[in-house]
């Protein structure tokens, strides 16, 4: 078996949003649309900190598709356009078979995390980016992070974890116990989101 997902490095995080914007060229993702964010936990403002000075805390929770190895989506999906890929544990999303009945994101516990085309999907600068191999994007469908099945089945990691200069991001096969994932929740301290709602995310943030 395969579990493919993430392990975040939160204590290393310096909210540079290089891994945002990579999902976001890579994936040719429209205007207003992000499958990946980096939300702070702080202050009421995106990157200020709780507290008064000296006595300030934040920290940074990088957001994704949870690829949840018991994914709550896909049981409320009525036509099978969400499921998990059986070769790689991840929750995939097939757009010509979406009938844009959102019932996935009123099913979804991550806020966020799946978005919805409601027009045509318009780009910034007028025509297509990111790799020639993404799916298009269409009117009136669902749609999330894919892990970028597209580089993975060139060998590549997905593009959040390739530009991440901070190097805090892994990505790796979690049934593979020798995997760096793997030896990474063994060793340190982590954190999931939400797990007390049984979705078992493939997400780990090292806290």
């Amino acid at each position: 078996m395969t579990r493919l997902g993430y392990v975040i490095d939160m204590k290393n995080c310096i909210a540079c949003h290089a891994c945002a914007v990579a999902c976001k060229v890579e994936n040719n993702l429209p205007d207003g649309i992000w499958w990946a964010r980096v939300l702070t936990d702080g202050g009421a403002s995106q990157e200020t900190p709780a507290g008064e000075f000296p006595n300030l805390t934040m920290r940074n929770i990088e957001v994704n598709c949870q690829h949840c190895d018991n994914p709550a989506c896909v049981k409320a999906c009525p036509v099978g356009a969400t499921y998990k890929d059986p070769d790689t544990g991840a929750v995939r999303q097939d757009y010509d078979k979406c009938i844009g009945c959102r019932m996935c994101i009123a099913a979804c516990p991550y806020t966020g995390v799946r978005s919805f085309n409601w027009e045509e999907p318009k780009y910034a600068i007028g025509q297509d980016m990111g790799d020639a191999d993404v799916p298009k994007h269409q009117k009136h469908t669902v749609e999330k992070c894919t892990m970028c099945w597209h580089r993975l089945a060139k060998g590549k990691q997905p593009a959040c974890v390739e530009v991440c200069p901070a190097r805090v991001r892994y990505f790796g096969d979690f049934d593979d116990p020798d995997s760096e994932v793997s030896k990474l929740i063994r060793e340190r301290e982590y954190m999931q989101l939400l797990p007390d709602r049984g979705t078992k995310p493939s997400v780990y943030y090292l806290v």
